[in-house]
C-alpha cells in the first residue's frame, strides 16, 4: 500500500487535505496544538478503469487500490533555524513512501491574526530545513555507532565513507536526493529512509478565486524551483474540494469542467504520487471480484502473480493479458478475443499499467 506523509506549517490546510483524501473528520483548527498523536487514515484510489470493469463484469466485489495518509501536526515557524531542534512527529512518518508538503496561498483570518504572511517559498525552505536536520541527526547517530565498532570491516568502512559524504551534503543544505552517488554507493542509503531522498509533492492550497484564475502568489518561482529539484506541484482549493466531495459523480464532472480541470485535486495528487514512485496498476477480473493491484513498474508477470498469491507465482505457467484500452474500446472480452488482442505471455513479460491479467498456474 502506498503511504504518504502530509507535512507543512500551521494554518495551511494540511488536515483539510487529509480529510478530503481519507473521508475522515479529523479536527483542523485545533490540531496545531495537539502534541500527542498524528492523524492516520486510508483511502481508496479513484480509478475510472475499475468503475468500467465493474460495469462489464458486474462482480460481487469491486476492490480499488488503497493508500494510507499520515497527517503530522504543523511545524512551527522558525523551528528549523536552530540546528538539532527537530519536530518529534517527523520520526513517526519516516517510513512513508512520499511526502506531501501543503503550502498556503489563500488568505486566512487566523494566519493574519498570528501575523503570518503568504510566502510560499519561505515556507518551503522552513520545512525543508527541518527535514535536513532530521536526516542529519540520523546520520550523526549512525556514523557514531559505526566508528565505535570493534572491528571496521571493508563493508563498514565503505558505509562510513558514503554516510560521511551524506553528512557533508546535509551540512551544506543539499538534499540527499541531489547528491551524486555511484550505483555502488546508493544502496547504503536505502534502509535508512532519509526524508530528503523521498519524492516530494508540493500541494498549493489556494483560495477559490485563485484556483479559478489558475494563479497565486509566487507561482512562477514555486514551479521553477520544483522543476530544478524534481518535485511535483499540484494546485488544490481545499474549500472547493470539500464542496465537490459532496456532489454526485455526474455533478462533480460538470463542476470540474466549469473550473477548467478534468479531475479533482485529490485524484491528481494520488496519480502524481503513483508517477513519482514508479507505481502502476494491473487488474484481475471475474464475476466474484474486479480488483486493482499496485506494483512497481518493471515487475515481470511472474513477480506480479506473487502479489496476488505466492502459490500463483510458484506454480506460474502463463499469463493471459488484455490491454484495458482494447477492452474499453470493444466493450467485451469476447470481442477482444475475436480481434486476436488477447495474448499469452511468459514469466519474463513486463507488466504494463492497465493490463488485465488472468494467471495460469499449477501447484
Amino acid at each position: 500500500m502506498l503511504t504518504f506523509g502530509i507535512i507543512g506549517l500551521p494554518l495551511v490546510g494540511k488536515t483539510t487535505i487529509f480529510n478530503l483524501v481519507t473521508g475522515k473528520g479529523a479536527q483542523t483548527s485545533q490540531y496545531i496544538t495537539d502534541k500527542t498523536t498524528i492523524n492516520v487514515g486510508t483511502a481508496l484510489v479513484p480509478d475510472a478503469r475499475v468503475d468500467f470493469l465493474g460495469k462489464v463484469y458486474q462482480p460481487k466485489r469491486l476492490t480499488y487500490a488503497q493508500i494510507q495518509c499520515q497527517d503530522v501536526p504543523g511545524l512551527k515557524y522558525g523551528s528549523g533555524e536552530e540546528k538539532g531542534k527537530k519536530n518529534k512527529f517527523l520520526e513517526d512518518i519516516r517510513p512513508v513512501d512520499a511526502l506531501v508538503h501543503v503550502l498556503r496561498a489563500f488568505e486566512s483570518t487566523a494566519a493574519t491574526k498570528d501575523k503570518v504572511s503568504i510566502d510560499l517559498w519561505r515556507d518551503v525552505e522552513i520545512v525543508n530545513l527541518e527535514l535536513l536536520f532530521a536526516d542529519l541527526e540520523l546520520l550523526e547517530k549512525r556514523l557514531s555507532r559505526l566508528k565505535q565498532s570493534k572491528k571496521i570491516t571493508k563493508e563498514v568502512a565503505a558505509e562510513i565513507e558514503v554516510l560521511s559524504k551524506c553528512e557533508e551534503a546535509i551540512e551544506k543544505e543539499i538534499p540527499l536526493a541531489n547528491l551524486d552517488l555511484s550505483p555502488a554507493e546508493r544502496p547504503f542509503l536505502q534502509h535508512y529512509q532519509f526524508f530528503t531522498t523521498k519524492p516530494l509533492i508540493l500541494v498549493v492550497n489556494t483560495g477559490e478565486e485563485q484556483f479559478k484564475r489558475h494563479n497565486y502568489p509566487q507561482k512562477e518561482l514555486i514551479n521553477s524551483k520544483a522543476k530544478t529539484n524534481g518535485w511535483e506541484v499540484i494546485e488544490v482549493c481545499g474549500q472547493l474540494e470539500a464542496e465537490i466531495s459532496l456532489l454526485s459523480p455526474a455533478d462533480r464532472a460538470v463542476f470540474l469542467a466549469d473550473l477548467g480541470v478534468q479531475k479533482s485535486g485529490i485524484e491528481r495528487l494520488v496519480r502524481v504520487a503513483y508517477t513519482q514512485l514508479g507505481l502502476i496498476s494491473f487488474f484481475t477480473v471475474g464475476k466474484d471480484e474486479v480488483k486493482a493491484w499496485t506494483i512497481t513498474q518493471g515487475l515481470t508477470a511472474k513477480q506480479a502473480a506473487g502479489k496476488v498469491h505466492s502459490d500463483i507465482e510458484r506454480g506460474f505457467i502463463r499469463a493471459e493479458v488484455v490491454k484495458y484500452q482494447d477492452l474499453y474500446a470493444l466493450g467485451s472480452m469476447e470481442k477482444v478475443k475475436e480481434k486476436g488482442l488477447a495474448r499469452l505471455e511468459g514469466k519474463d513479460y513486463l507488466v504494463c499499467d492497465g493490463d488485465i491479467i488472468n494467471f495460469r498456474f499449477n501447484v
